[in-house]
This record gives structure tokens, sequence and C-alpha cells, in this order.
């Protein structure tokens, strides 16, 4: 029998592109909000989980990154993905939405056309 031995360097990435996808409309909203507000370099887009794998709910927000983060670039946009919830938000779609009743940003696991 012959075992190969595979070593994981440890600040590698843990996934190259960005698990998160933001459609056109998000991206203008954060960068639009981002510059209105005046928020400093070092934030960006936290995409994450709270609560429990199977009855969490998905967080978005701006925040800066912490050691237990991924960073992601998504056309000039920082993404921070906290590595333990890596798993839960790969294939997410983040959109923006304006309606009647008001807008805000949507999260999904289909990708929106």
């Amino acid at each position: 029998m012959v075992f190969i031995v595979i070593r994981i360097k440890k600040h590698c990435k843990l996934y190259m592109e960005s698990p998160v996808q933001l459609t056109e409309k998000a991206k203008l909203e954060i960068k639009t909000t981002l510059a209105a507000n005046k928020i400093p370099e070092t934030y960006g887009l936290r995409v994450g989980l709270k609560g429990g794998a199977c009855s969490g709910t998905f967080l978005l927000g701006f925040d800066t990154a912490t050691e237990h983060d991924q960073t992601y670039h998504v056309d000039g946009i920082k993404v921070f993905v906290d590595k333990r919830h890596l798993m839960y938000v790969i294939g997410l779609s983040v959109d923006y939405e304006e309606g009647a009743n008001g807008s805000g940003y949507t999260v999904s696991t289909e990708e929106k056309k």
C-alpha cells in the first residue's frame, strides 16, 4: 500500500474565486453606499451566517476583516467571509431590489440573470 502525504500551508486560500456573487445592482449600491457615507477603505461587505447552519439567517453588513476571515475582491469590492461560514455561503447571490414596499439587499441561492 502506498500513502501520499499532502501538506497544506496554513495561509493558503480556501476558495480562489469569491463564493458569493454580486449582481450589477448590488455592486453599484455597495459602491455608492461606501462612497456616500465616507466609509474607510479598510471596510468591505461581510457575508456570513447568524445562528445555526440549518436554522440560521444570512448576514450582510459593512465591516473590517478579522483573523478568521477570507477576503475576496469582486470588481473592486472587498468581500469578507468568516472561514467557518464558507461552506454555507458558497453559491449565494446578493442583489439589490427596489419596489413599492421599499428597497434593500436580497440573498438567494439561485443565480439571477
